[in-house]
């Protein structure tokens, strides 16, 4: 048996701030170095940040990124954790174009390089290619200790490259990550890596990225499970991490190289001669899954953030109607930035009810954010007596002013606009665009409505746990939704019951199903008809919204994407 300890570095960086990121990384690597590890993992792609999308087409970045590394390397020697084998994934290139890879980093030299099979970009062209015979693994060996790596979605393939190790008699996999997070998804995630290291036969290492990068949120959550598939460390989700776990590892003495599941396997030996026995330290507790609504949670407020302050900002400001969507987002906005960093507008035409306009007070005071009232009746007569518009032209001139009013307080005083929409509205186009679709970012886009009832039954819930006053007026909560742009409205004036619309979206937009598909789901063929027709034909809205956190498989803007001119259209007399 030989002993190993091994450092995750679970590290929340930026996209092309490569000095930024290596002082993330050199910092981890300086921690982990003191806490005796002596291996370390970052995450894929940690020092140029990921994903970083059509930069990688930058001839200089790429340039960049490849210099940023060798910098490193020295760095880490020089700063007194050169004898830490450190894997940093970057940016590199070769006659393929360019590459996500990984880096050995060890006494002030690249002592080794691991290319991906891909780099993708997460969007309409991505395309999944596994390793074919020809490729290489690199191996090192360290203390005595074999050590490969797989980058990321490498891991998915079934005798694939795992194998290959597995076959080479390899003792350690590490696997650095950029996974981003949805609901749900380590359901797959952790049994697929226990499947793995089953399949190399030896542990495995998950180091994940954490925080948000544009509309995509990493959950971290990384682990290390041993080679009969027991987790044997995990780090929390959301937040920055250095996780740190002694291992006893049965090693083989011969190193195999060779041509293994079709793939080649190159060694790089740094050193034979296994560590003196030493103490291990005690066992890191396991950091518990959150449960799903505070998952969610979480991915909106490390979403937020993150967009607001990797963007340069310090505060935000939207309207605040005294309904549903805007409280939620108002809350989520407190818990990412603080209640002096959100700005709420209440903005009364004559259709707003007075509920709706102390709902509005009420919730500012609660959070504690800053809060004004702005009456856009005056605004909204101008244009309504100059132009005598009536009917929706008259609604959705309301809707305008309101956002004009948000856009020109954002140029005055600095301030990004938030869009307060939610996944059911945007998918049927219940918005205005140039209206309530207006600003910068969209913290809820991504959550369907009943969903959205129940994320701030759940926070109003945390608070009374902690003995703190729930920030969500209950009369938000339980008042049928209102657009309020014309008298006594309502939204299921215009739309079905919102239970029953989303449960039809959850399988035509996330579960891509056909009409006959949801009618023996045993929906009303006349309501299939009318809410696929609305879907269809508001994709040139969904076009021009916000980018928000994604929490779903498919997101609207990241992973759906239909053609705008388009007249395909399936009915129940099909």
């Amino acid at each position: 048996m030989a002993q190993l300890r091994i450092a995750l570095a679970q590290l929340n960086p930026t996209v092309g701030d490569l000095t930024g990121n290596a002082d993330l990384i050199a910092d981890a690597v300086r921690a982990a170095a003191d806490a005796g590890a002596h291996v370390v993992v970052t995450g894929e792609m940690a020092l140029t940040g990921y994903p970083v999308e059509d930069l990688a087409l930058r001839d200089t970045f790429t340039a960049a990124s490849a210099a940023a590394l060798e910098s490193l390397a020295t760095r880490l020697r020089q700063e007194g954790c050169g004898d830490v084998l450190a894997y940093v994934s970057y940016l590199d290139v070769d006659g393929a174009g360019p590459r996500d890879a990984a880096a050995a980093l060890y006494r002030g030299e690249v002592v080794a390089k691991q290319y991906k099979h891909h780099l993708p970009n997460y969007g309409v062209f991505d395309e999944y290619r596994y390793f074919k015979p020809g490729h290489t693994l690199d191996v090192v060996r360290l203390h005595g200790v074999d050590i490969g790596m797989v980058i990321c979605e490498d891991i998915w393939q079934d005798g694939g490259p795992i194998a290959a190790l597995g076959e080479a008699g390899i003792d350690l996999v590490v696997v650095p990550n950029a996974s981003p997070y949805e609901r749900s998804k380590d359901e797959q995630r952790l049994p697929l890596a226990a499947r793995r290291a089953r399949e190399a036969g030896a542990p495995l290492a998950y180091c994940n990225q954490v925080g948000g990068q544009d509309d995509l949120v990493f959950d971290g959550d990384s682990f290390v499970v041993g080679v009969d598939g027991t987790v044997l460390a995990r780090a929390p989700q959301f937040t920055e991490h250095l996780l740190v776990v002694d291992l006893d590892l049965p090693t083989g003495d011969e190193h195999a190289t060779g041509v293994f599941a079709g793939l080649d396997v190159r060694r790089t030996v740094l050193s034979d001669d296994r560590l003196p026995a030493y103490q291990p330290q005690p066992s890191p507790p396991l950091a518990e899954p959150l449960s799903d609504p505070a998952e969610v949670w979480a991915a909106l407020v490390v979403g937020l953030r993150d967009y607001v302050r990797k963007n340069g900002f310090r505060s935000v400001i939207f309207g605040f109607s005294g309904g549903i969507d805007s409280a939620v987002a108002a809350a989520i906005a407190v818990d990412a930035l603080g209640p002096d960093a959100v700005h709420g507008v209440s903005m009364p035409s004559k259709y707003s009810s007075e509920h709706s306009q102390s709902d509005a007070a009420e919730l500012a005071r609660r959070l504690g954010c800053h809060f004004r009232v702005e009456p856009v009746a005056d605004m909204v007569q101008s244009y309504v007596g100059q132009l005598e518009l009536s009917g929706m032209a008259e609604e959705n001139v309301q809707a305008r002013v309101r956002g004009v009013l948000l856009m020109a307080l954002s140029n005055q005083e600095g301030h990004l606009v938030l869009a307060t929409g939610n996944k059911t509205e945007i998918a049927v186009g219940y918005s205005t665009l140039y209206g309530d679709a207006i600003g910068a970012f969209a913290p809820i886009k991504d959550v369907f409505k009943t969903h959205v009832w129940e994320l701030a039954r759940w926070r109003n819930d945390v608070a009374e746990q902690r003995g703190e006053t729930p920030p969500i007026p209950e009369s938000s909560i339980s008042k049928p939704p209102s657009a309020e742009l014309r008298p006594d409205q309502l939204d299921t004036d215009t739309l079905p019951d919102y239970a029953l619309l989303d449960d039809i979206l959850d399988d035509y937009v996330e579960g891509d199903r056909g009409f006959a598909d949801l009618q023996a789901q045993g929906f009303d063929p006349e309501l299939i008809d009318r809410v696929v027709r609305m879907v269809d034909i508001a994709e040139y809205k969904r076009r021009q919204y916000p980018p928000g956190t994604k929490i779903t498989f498919k997101a609207f803007g990241r992973d759906r994407r239909l053609p705008i001119t388009n007249r395909w259209r399936e009915t129940h007399e099909m």
